[in-house]
């Protein structure tokens, strides 16, 4: 089968869209399809071989984040060209609400396409006033995929139709069979705990973290606490005692190889998260690692997290209570014993050799003609 993707961030900023837009690619190709990305990408910018870039895009804030979108008359005319030369069995296009390269597909589509959509924005009032600008693109839409129950809620109270819910997915052996790093690995004594996001994004929760972490090395002296991802590190850290600050280690970006290597190596992954998530895939990945979770309790990490059996929850935004949560699990072997094997069960749903096989199957349904629950009248 010959598919179209459209990723609407920049390929060279790392993303929970753009990992998945990767890693469905690749699944993809290796199971014997033919496979074409678009996305928004700087000329300089190292590609796949499959990857067409679309050039530089430009930073807008959205839901609490920073998107890199493409849009505009040049952006359209190299969506319209790449459509026309491609010659798609089916076209698919991620977040198509979003006015990036997505949505100009959506305007220049024709034949089967399949979209997916990944935010949960339970008050979105710029997706609302957009509603009349994006209709008639999406009822060109011939399938609906969301990442998540509460991505489909948010598809169903701004936008209208309805989606099968189809997760993130995860090549969990990547993560299991990964070689912890012996320096990153804690004792019993002196344990360590893990972050990765980025950590100038308020969303994902790291202050808290940090507002917490004084009171875990009360209890455990010789803790240590890795993190990372992008940001100013300096500023992240000016909140942490003295007493600490030697305890904190930020790794800064880190390869998929060193991510899995480090999920392997924790004690305790946190997951700080204050909103704006639709899925948790991070959280998927931990667990494919064998790392105990200790997560936000928001709606989606809940669900990730089977209400609570897979990992531990904290309530949002509450560092004492994160911090009595980490100091409970650290002093119980068997509580992270029992959160790890219920994970490694959990994780198989997410599995790329499951959630890849369900996509296909939308694309075989729509390439044959047949309606599909998430499809546009």
């Amino acid at each position: 089968m010959r598919i179209g993707v459209v990723c609407p961030y920049s390929w060279d900023v790392p993303g929970g869209v753009q990992y998945h837009v990767r890693d469905l690619a690749n699944w993809l190709i290796a199971h014997g399809h033919d496979v074409s990305v678009l996305a928004p990408a700087d000329d300089d910018t190292p590609l796949p071989p499959y990857v067409v870039g679309a050039g530089r895009a430009v930073p807008v804030r959205y839901n609490g984040s920073v998107a890199r979108l493409n849009f505009g008359f040049l952006s359209a005319a190299r969506v319209r060209r790449w459509i026309h030369d491609g010659g798609f069995d089916v076209l698919h296009i991620h977040e198509p609400a979003t006015p990036s390269l997505s949505l100009l597909a959506c305007w220049a589509a024709s034949g089967p396409v399949v979209a997916t959509f990944h935010t949960s924005n339970p008050r979105s009032r710029a997706m609302i006033a957009a509603y009349p600008i994006l209709q008639p693109a999406l009822e060109k839409i011939s399938a609906r995929i969301a990442v998540s129950e509460y991505a489909r809620r948010t598809l169903v109270e701004h936008l209208g139709g309805d989606a099968v819910v189809i997760p993130n997915g995860v090549e969990v052996a990547f993560f299991a069979d990964a070689e912890p790093e012996p320096s990153w690995q804690g004792t019993a004594d002196a344990p360590t705990l893990g972050f990765i996001g980025r950590i100038d994004e308020p969303r994902k929760g790291l202050p808290v973290l940090l507002d917490a972490f004084p009171r875990i090395a009360e209890a455990f002296p010789g803790a240590r606490l890795l993190v990372a991802g992008r940001g100013d590190t300096e500023e992240a850290a000016e909140g942490l005692p003295d007493s600490v600050r030697d305890q904190v280690t930020f790794l800064g970006m880190v390869s998929d190889a060193d991510k899995a290597r480090l999920l392997r190596s924790v004690d305790v992954y946190v997951a700080p998260n204050t909103g704006g998530e639709s899925f948790g895939i991070i959280l998927v990945e931990a667990m494919s690692a064998g790392a105990p979770v200790l997560a936000s309790d928001l709606d989606a990490f809940r669900q990730v997290l089977d209400g609570g059996r897979a990992g531990e929850l904290f309530p949002v935004e509450d560092s004492a209570a994160l911090a009595d949560a980490a100091i409970g699990l650290l002093r119980d072997p068997d509580r992270r014993a029992g959160l790890r094997e219920t994970g490694l069960r959990h994780v198989r749903r997410y599995d790329w050799e499951t959630v890849g096989a369900d996509i296909l199957g939308v694309y075989e349904t729509v390439t044959a003609g047949a309606v599909l629950p998430g499809r546009a009248d």
